[in-house]
C-alpha cells in the first residue's frame, strides 16, 4: 500500500528504526488507497480433486499459463511461484490456492474492475486445464493428505514448526482462503482507533462472510470453520490482541508485541533459512542462536510482520483478516464494508462508539463464539445480527458521503446490498449451504464445485 522509506537491505542497528518503519505509512487522507486480496481453491473439473503442483493440470501449468497476459513470473529454485505485474501479485498459498493480491486502488468500482479482470484472465487458463475455481472458506470435501505442499521454502520451515504450537495450523495453510482489504492510515492517533474498531467489529465480519461449514464432506458444527482454526494454529500469533484497546496502543506497542512473536525464518541469497522459535530481539541484538554478531535488514523486519497473523495485523497499512473467502459477487463486498466504516471520519467515530464499551471478556467471547454461532451469537444483551444491521447503516452512510460514481452514475453502496441481505436474512452463506446439503444435493457437498465455483 505504502512505498518504502528505505532500502530493504538496510540494517537495523537501533530500536527505533523498527517503530519509524510503521511510521512511514502514514499518509495524508488523498494519498489513501485499498487493497483487496483474494484466494480461491483450484481443483480437477471432473474428479473435484485439489490440484498439485505438477503435472499437466497443476498450479505451474497455470501459473505458465497466465504469463499469457503480461504477466511476470518469480522464481524458486527454478519453480514459478507467484506472478507479478504492475503493483498486482499472484501468489500461491501453501496448499495451491491461487491468491491475487490488488493494486492500491482509490475506489471500490475500481476494485471490481480488477476482480473481473483477474476471473477473466483466470477463468479462461482453468477451461483450458480443466480445472475449476472456488471461492470458499474452507475446502468442502478433501482431507489434509489429500493436499499437495507448493515447492516454496517457507512454507516447508512453517510446516515443520506448526505442530508444536496447535493441532489446526495445517489444516489453515493448506485448506483455507480468505478475502482480505488493506487500508490507510494518516498518523498514530487514526492507526489506533481504526485498529480498535476493526479488531472489535472483526467477529461482525466473520459471520457475515462466513462460507466454510463442511470438513471432509460433512457439517463440521461450524459456520465458519476457517476462523476456528486460527483458535488452535498458534496462540504466539493469533488472535484478539487485547493491549489494542489499552491507553499505550502505539506503534511502539505494537512493536514490542512483535518482538514478542518467535520468528519462522530469515531469507538469504533466496534461500530461506529456518530460524523458527527464535526471539527477533536476540536478532537485534546480534544473539540469534547460530548467526552471532549478524544484524537484521529491514526486509527481515518486513519479513517478520508477516507471520504474525492476529484478526487485524499492522505493517504499513492494517489488514482486515476475518472474512471468509467466497464467490466474486462478495469479493467487493468486504472492501465495501470496511471503506464505509473507517474511511470517513465520522463514520469511523460512530463505528468506534458502537463498541468502546465492551470489555475484553466481550471481544474474547464473541472470536469464541461467532466461527460456530454466525449471525445468531449473543453479545450484551442482543445478537450480532442486530449489530451487523448497525455496522452496515454506519458503512453505508460512509460511502454515500465518498460519492464516487462509476460510469453508471452509482455510487459505492451497491457492493454491500449482499451483507445487507444476508443480515437482514439472519444467516450467511453457511447457512444457505446448509439448508442446500440437507434437501436439493442429499447429504453431498459436490454440487458445490458446480453451482458455486467462479
Amino acid at each position: 500500500m505504502a512505498a518504502p522509506s528505505a532500502d530493504k537491505s538496510e540494517l537495523i542497528t537501533n530500536y527505533r528504526q523498527l517503530i519509524e518503519h510503521l511510521e512511514s505509512g502514514n499518509k495524508p487522507r488523498e494519498s489513501w488507497r485499498i487493497g483487496t486480496e483474494h484466494e480461491k481453491f483450484v481443483f480437477k473439473l471432473d474428479t473435484k480433486e485439489p490440484a498439485p503442483y505438477s503435472g499437466e493440470w497443476g498450479i505451474k501449468r497455470f501459473l505458465e499459463g497466465l504469463m499469457r497476459f503480461g504477466w511476470e513470473p518469480v522464481i524458486e529454485k527454478n519453480n514459478p511461484i507467484a506472478l507479478t505485474m504492475n503493483d498486482c501479485n499472484i501468489s500461491l498459498e501453501p496448499g495451491g490456492q491461487l491468491e491475487l493480491s490488488g493494486a492500491p486502488l482509490e475506489n471500490i468500482h475500481q476494485t471490481c474492475d480488477e476482480v473481473h479482470t483477474h476471473l477473466g484472465q483466470v477463468k479462461e487458463i482453468a477451461r483450458e486445464l480443466g480445472v475449476g475455481l472456488l471461492g470458499a472458506g474452507f475446502i468442502p470435501k478433501w482431507g489434509r493428505n489429500d493436499i499437495s505442499w507448493m515447492p516454496k521454502g517457507r512454507y516447508e520451515i512453517m510446516r515443520k514448526y506448526m505442530p508444536k504450537k496447535g493441532d489446526l495450523g495445517l489444516d489453515m495453510m493448506l485448506r483455507s482462503c480468505t478475502v482480505q482489504v488493506n487500508l490507510d492510515f494518516e498518523s498514530e492517533a487514526d492507526m489506533v482507533e481504526k485498529f480498535r474498531a476493526s479488531m472489535a467489529l472483526q467477529p461482525i465480519a466473520t459471520a457475515l462472510f462466513a462460507n466454510s461449514p463442511f470438513l471432509e464432506g460433512k457439517p463440521s458444527g461450524y459456520e465458519s470453520y476457517r476462523s476456528h482454526l486460527w483458535e488452535d494454529t498458534d496462540p504466539d500469533r493469533c488472535g484478539i490482541l487485547p493491549f489494542v484497546f489499552e491507553n499505550d496502543m502505539s506503534f511502539e506497542r505494537y512493536v514490542d508485541y512483535a518482538l514478542d512473536v518467535p520468528m519462522y525464518f530469515i531469507c538469504r541469497d533466496g534461500e530461506y533459512i529456518d530460524v523458527s522459535g527464535q526471539s527477533f530481539q536476540d536478532f537485534l541484538d546480534g544473539r540469534l542462536p547460530g548467526r552471532l554478531g549478524e544484524l537484521p535488514t529491514l526486509s527481515d523486519w518486513s519479513d517478520h510482520l508477516t507471520t504474525i497473523f492476529p484478526e487485524v495485523r499492522l505493517k504499513k497499512f492494517l489488514e482486515m483478516r476475518g472474512a471468509d473467502g467466497g464467490p466474486w459477487r462478495r469479493l467487493c463486498a468486504l472492501p465495501a464494508l470496511w471503506v464505509g466504516l473507517l474511511y470517513d471520519s465520522d463514520c469511523q467515530t460512530a463505528a468506534w462508539d458502537l463498541v468502546k464499551n465492551w470489555t475484553i471478556d466481550d471481544h474474547t467471547s464473541l472470536r469464541a463464539n461467532v466461527p460456530r454461532n454466525g449471525l445468531k451469537t449473543q453479545i450484551r444483551g442482543t445478537t450480532v445480527q442486530e449489530i451487523a444491521l448497525q455496522v452496515l447503516d454506519i458503512a453505508e452512510q460512509g460511502l454515500k458521503r465518498r460519492a464516487i460514481l462509476d460510469r453508471c452514475g452509482n455510487d459505492e453502496t451497491g457492493f454491500l446490498s449482499i451483507l445487507r441481505e444476508i443480515a437482514e436474512r439472519g444467516y450467511s452463506a453457511s447457512g444457505e449451504l446448509l439448508q442446500l446439503y440437507a434437501t436439493k444435493w442429499e447429504s453431498s457437498v459436490d454440487p458445490i464445485y458446480t453451482e458455486f465455483a467462479y
